[in-house]
């Protein structure tokens, strides 16, 4: 049976333009202007936020004092922020929505509370690219010496439907139980592709695969697949977690289910239930963030303000004239730069190449057959936990202008 369309009648005319305009455009997608009804009021640079939504079961790994079931746990936890990264907003807002997107320079900061056992976690993202477009972010929460760092972009191509390919990657970092060295951990992003775009109901599915290679010298390998044309459940995922010396034909734990609903943690020698996941059991928490008027100028949802106001009235026309004023500030700091020759100071992150990071990230990468692909993310970004200690509101001299905005 086919889904209901979700295209309200007044839009259809626009929607099929758009469809059309996709199936024919070359170039990247998100330049495209997409019906009204389908526009978020959304930044990209919130995104970051679906890593921690569940504070405890981002630190549980540091509690943990055997290597194997330590890296089990982090497979978990990443497993855990599937559904809020890829299907939390087609359930609250009824499909897939176009985010903002991000303007150079922009931030996202906030926290979530914890109990006494966990603590506070931190967050900050920040657009650090944005030709290309890239996001880096870094989470962190000092009570259980855990760290989440990384950075993002995603290209955009047409086959019959939307397709994505994510470039970048995260590390997690921990400090085992009775160490005083770091454990590390790197992640690989899975490719997606959209569903359902003909009706106007898009949602997420994840395809191929993603790797967890850790400095313990354990892999965790999850391999996506949708539901097909005669059978299947959407969201679907098979996962093993294996020691690198012994390869993926002996793995000692594996995993499987839905990403967006629940899923089994099994031991792969005795075949038993060890552990589960539903999503629906385990509500997020909130985060945290400054009231409006207390956040700076170049922090997301201040600086969307009015483009997000109008997105939910539907005025279009204020939409794009708020749009515009941001757009033509950005353009106008480029040329001041280029004309100056510097570049813009990114607050809490800093610019690598490869042969800058540390030896065990680039036996990590290799390992996880990363490619870093630069020249897609403007480079390797890596936080610098210096400057996040002098970061302070206003973060840039600047100020409203660079926004086409005033204090």
């Amino acid at each position: 049976m086919a889904p209901q369309s979700s295209v309200p009648a007044s839009s259809k005319g626009s929607w099929t333009s758009f469809l059309k305009s996709i199936a024919s455009f070359n170039g990247d997608l998100s330049s495209l202007t997409a019906p009204p009804f389908i526009l978020s009021t959304t930044s990209l640079t919130e995104y970051s936020a679906y890593w921690a939504e569940h504070p405890a079961v981002f630190v549980a790994p540091a509690k943990e004092a055997d290597p194997a079931k330590r890296a089990l746990l982090v497979l978990k936890w990443f497993l855990s922020t599937l559904h809020q990264q890829y299907c939390s907003r087609s359930e609250k807002l009824g499909s897939e929505k176009k985010p903002l997107n991000p303007f150079l320079g922009e931030l996202f900061i906030g926290k979530w509370e914890g109990d006494a056992e966990v603590g506070e976690t931190n967050l900050v993202s920040e657009q650090v690219s944005h030709h290309p477009p890239a996001t880096a972010y870094a989470i962190r929460n000092e009570k259980n010496g855990v760290e989440l760092q990384g950075y993002n972009a995603q290209k955009a191509s047409f086959s019959s439907t939307i397709l994505v390919k994510q470039i970048g990657h995260a590390l997690y970092t921990l400090t085992p139980p009775g160490s005083e060295e770091k454990e590390q951990y790197l992640i690989t992003l899975p490719n997606l592709h959209i569903e359902s775009l003909i009706y106007g109901s898009p949602f997420v599915e994840l395809e191929k695969s993603a790797k967890i290679v850790s400095s313990s010298g354990y892999v965790s390998k999850i391999d996506f697949s949708g539901k097909g044309w005669l059978s299947g459940k959407k969201n679907t995922f098979t996962a093993s977690l294996f020691k690198e010396s012994e390869g993926e034909k002996k793995p000692l734990y594996t995993v499987d289910g839905q990403w967006s609903d629940k899923f089994t943690i099994k031991d792969a020698r005795s075949k038993d239930a060890i552990d589960s996941w539903s999503s629906k059991e385990n509500p997020v928490t909130p985060l945290t963030l400054a009231p409006l008027e207390q956040q700076d100028l170049w922090e997301s949802r201040r600086a969307w303000s009015d483009v997000a106001a109008n997105i939910q009235k539907g005025d279009m026309d204020a939409v794009s004239g708020y749009k515009s004023r941001i757009e033509n500030a950005q353009r106008e700091l480029r040329s001041a730069e280029k004309q100056e020759g510097r570049e813009w100071e990114r607050r809490f992150f800093n610019r690598i190449d490869e042969s800058g990071d540390s030896p065990q990230t680039q036996k990590l990468a290799k390992a996880a057959d990363l490619a870093f692909e630069t020249d897609k993310t403007g480079g390797i970004w890596r936080f610098d936990a210096q400057k996040a200690a002098g970061a302070q509101p206003p973060y840039h001299k600047v100020g409203g202008e660079g926004l086409g905005l005033t204090e």
